[in-house]
């Protein structure tokens, strides 16, 4: 990724952060962004101390006009815009008939449009005329997502709004692929009520095939894969990056084990 610049939204934690890592280690400037400077400055400074290179915008992904407004700012700071990582987003944990019309818009708001935004304004800004790449972040939300109905309907609606802006958007050379991810354990587990973390996630593991959480290396490994030459003949499609979690495994015993590989950008 040697002198291109790539845009990770959510970057101040989580996933976004380690991507925003394993671009810069690769040799990428990347832009990071999200609401709250603070933490766009810690990553900063880690990125700083390894000898990458990074600058960052803080904004809501919601608002149209900040968008377009921030996305024009990078085009003029760094001329073109190689990739982009839609991965800001947020939900809460509820049952469906608990979720108010509000917070679920909310969650739709941050998971699907703000994701709508920040391609649409990358694509007419720079892509368009240069080509480029995009990998939108959704989720394991195959089957259902019970628990998080409303941050499922969005991530669907994302991996679908993916394989539509591939097959327009080919003709300007803009490969454009999602990247499923799991259960991560990732620092936005620190979001949720502690008492579902505490009684709900220790289920997880025992059943996946692969009998533990993802790290946010591994997330930030299949990304860089898509946005990198390896995957040119790669768009539309969505890499699962789960642990086989999406597999039916319900008529078939999981062999408990603690072996399994584990990889750490």
């Amino acid at each position: 990724f040697k002198d291109q610049t790539i845009v990770v939204t959510g970057g101040g934690s989580g996933i976004g952060r380690a991507t925003a890592h394993e671009l810069a280690s690769l040799g990428a400037h990347v832009v990071i962004m999200g609401r709250k400077q603070e933490k766009l400055d810690a990553v900063l400074a880690e990125i700083a101390a390894d000898g990458g290179h990074a600058s960052s915008y803080s904004l809501d992904i919601r608002d149209e006009d900040a968008v377009k407004k921030t996305v024009k700012a990078v085009v003029a700071e760094r001329g073109v815009i190689h990739g982009l990582v839609n991965n800001a987003g947020g939900q809460f944990p509820s049952p469906v008939q608990f979720i108010s019309k509000n917070g679920f818009e909310k969650v739709v708001q941050s998971n699907l449009v703000g994701g709508f935004l920040m391609a649409r304004e990358v694509m007419l800004a720079s892509m368009q005329k240069n080509g480029g790449t995009i990998v939108n972040i959704v989720a394991d939300m195959f089957g259902g997502m019970p628990g998080m109905a409303h941050s499922g309907a969005a991530r669907a609606g994302m991996a679908n709004l993916t394989e539509t802006m591939a097959i327009e958007w080919a003709q300007f050379r803009i490969r454009v692929n999602s990247l499923a991810s799991g259960y991560v354990a990732s620092s936005g587990l620190d979001t949720y009520d502690p008492d579902f973390v505490k009684e709900f996630i220790p289920r997880i593991a025992v059943a996946l095939p692969a009998q533990r959480l993802a790290t946010e290396a591994e997330c930030a490994s299949g990304i860089s894969f898509l946005l990198s030459p390896g995957a040119a003949y790669i768009t539309g499609t969505c890499m699962i990056v789960d642990g086989g979690g999406a597999l039916n495994t319900k008529l078939y015993p999981l062999v408990k084990q603690d072996k399994w590989p584990e990889y750490n950008g």
